[in-house]
């Protein structure tokens, strides 16, 4: 289904992968934020934000018949590096409760400037390879 991909001579990395190689059906999810099912934020905070957008995140996988332990490569675009780094720890736990403990995923961060919802403050891309029936 996938596999990470880890050069022998590299430190592992925590919570990621450097790569990963995967068969199957491609499934490509839109960049999701931190808003609910009726386009409502329910909160400023940008770790609420985080937990709500995995669920989006979630919620179009299950669309496809996919889940989390599907995903092949994440990318998170953040308004604000200083808050995202202050608050790794909740994020992870929020990360954890939502997608629960798959990491073998080829992730990138990267702070921009802004997003096109202004109440936004990350946005999560995703891809996931949903293995081939037999």
């Amino acid at each position: 289904m996938k596999t990470a991909l880890q050069p022998a001579d590299w430190p592992r990395p925590r919570g990621y992968a450097n790569g990963v190689a995967a068969q199957g059906r491609q499934v490509f999810v839109a960049g999701m934020i931190g808003w609910n099912a009726a386009q409502a934020f329910e909160s400023d905070d940008l770790v609420d934000q985080v937990r709500q957008a995995l669920r989006n995140v979630c919620a179009v996988l299950e669309e496809a018949g996919a889940g989390p332990q599907h995903i092949v490569r994440m990318t998170w675009y953040l308004v604000d590096r200083t808050d995202y780094l202050a608050r790794n720890r909740e994020i992870g736990a929020a990360y954890r409760e939502v997608m629960g403990a798959h990491y073998e995923i080829a992730m990138s961060a990267v702070e921009v400037r802004g997003l096109m919802e202004a109440r936004a403050k990350v946005e999560i891309e995703v891809t996931a390879v949903v293995p081939q029936a037999l």
